[in-house]
């Protein structure tokens, strides 16, 4: 697998995606209990290397 350096070192493949995404959700709550269909749709994205985290940020932020 090839680095991709929109993502960090740690957030190389789709499980560790996830595991991002679920410290994320650890420390900031309101991501998970206030997540609109919309929004997890934009997780999942993000954990399949679609979209990094500042898409994603910026997609809410714009919603």
């Amino acid at each position: 697998m090839a680095y991709d350096a929109r993502f960090g070192p740690t957030a190389q493949t789709p499980a560790q995606r996830a595991r991002v995404l679920e410290q994320l959700q650890a420390a900031l709550p309101y991501l998970k209990t206030k997540a609109t269909p919309s929004a997890r749709q934009l997780y999942a994205r993000y954990v399949a290397g679609e979209l990094t985290w500042v898409d994603v940020h910026q997609a809410l932020n714009a919603a």
